[in-house]
């Protein structure tokens, strides 16, 4: 194991905690705003591990806003018993980044649980797929993941189904770059050594919809272990 993922390791052992301790103190709540929540997640994440920093932008989706890839911005909602939620943050922890999502269901309806006990069953098979064929192509594993989910009889819902990962600020995730994502068209071996001379890391996020129920999940966290 290299220095680089063991610290990768350490920052995602401390982004867990903070998702346990969102649901230990109950922050997402019916009756509050994706706003609210994001906050009062930024300021527990502070006071708890002193993380100011993050390296993307913190998401809350709810609802309907479940369904929208990380790019979209879409309107504060308020969240219902009986909704759907999922949080993506990506912390920076001792100059080491860190990136996390999971998935919440307010109430007990069995087709929305179900969702969001896919979205992580789903990711399990890919990192297993990744693990097994270290050469795979980000579009390779993209498409895996587009069939694990038709294969479920869900839709996936990102653009990528995840991205590299490293030291702040690792090699910058510009969009068009695609060798730093898991997508269609980054035709590059995974394992390939980075512009540092280093073996690069990588998260995988599965991003699963309902088009028609106008609802979605989401898991993602490191791969390859």
């Amino acid at each position: 194991m290299t220095t680089t993922l063991k610290e990768l390791q350490k920052a995602e052992e401390k982004a867990a905690l903070l998702f346990q301790e969102i649901e230990k103190r109950q922050l997402i709540r019916a009756g509050r705003t994706e706003k609210e929540v994001n906050t009062d997640i930024f300021e527990l994440a502070e006071k708890l591990f002193g993380i100011q920093k993050y390296w993307h932008k913190r998401i809350v989706r709810a609802g309907e806003n479940t369904l929208h890839p990380y790019d979209e911005n879409p309107p504060d909602l308020t969240i219902r018993k009986d909704d759907i939620l999922f949080i993506d943050f990506g912390p920076i922890i001792e100059e080491w980044e860190a990136d996390y999502g999971r998935t919440y269901v307010m109430g007990a309806d069995p087709y929305k649980k179900q969702l969001a006990v896919d979205s992580e069953r789903i990711w399990h098979k890919a990192n297993e797929h990744f693990k097994n064929n270290p050469e795979i192509t980000g579009a390779q594993l993209y498409e895996f993941c587009v069939e694990l989910a038709a294969r479920h009889d869900w839709e996936f819902g990102g653009p990528i189904a995840g991205h590299l990962i490293g030291y702040f600020p690792h090699e910058k995730l510009e969009t068009e770059v695609k060798t730093n994502y898991i997508h269609p068209e980054n035709h590059t071996p995974m394992n390939q050594i980075g512009a540092d001379g280093a073996l690069r890391h990588w998260i995988i996020e599965i991003h699963l919809v309902d088009s028609h129920k106008k609802i979605g999940s989401f898991f993602e966290q490191l791969a390859g272990f």
